[in-house]
């Protein structure tokens, strides 16, 4: 597995759903939840089923085969 990009956020922290879409790992929102529901969003290395869930630098997120950290 390769290294995760690093995707960089404004704020300290940054929802889940908002930040699927700022590493364009989605198109909108309206995809996030059906993802979830198949278990396919992991947040540090757990399956996470809320799109409102808080990250924080050093984060990192995976869907599918892509991986990014918050930074």
């Amino acid at each position: 597995m390769s290294a995760p990009r690093d995707v960089t956020i404004r704020d300290e922290s940054i929802r889940l759903g908002q930040f699927l879409k700022l590493a364009d790992l989605i198109d909108n929102g309206a995809e996030v939840k059906p993802l979830m529901m198949q278990g396919l969003v992991s947040v540090n290395g757990e399956v996470e089923t809320r799109r409102g869930r808080q990250l924080l630098k050093g984060d990192v997120v995976t869907l599918g085969e892509e991986t990014v950290r918050v930074a």
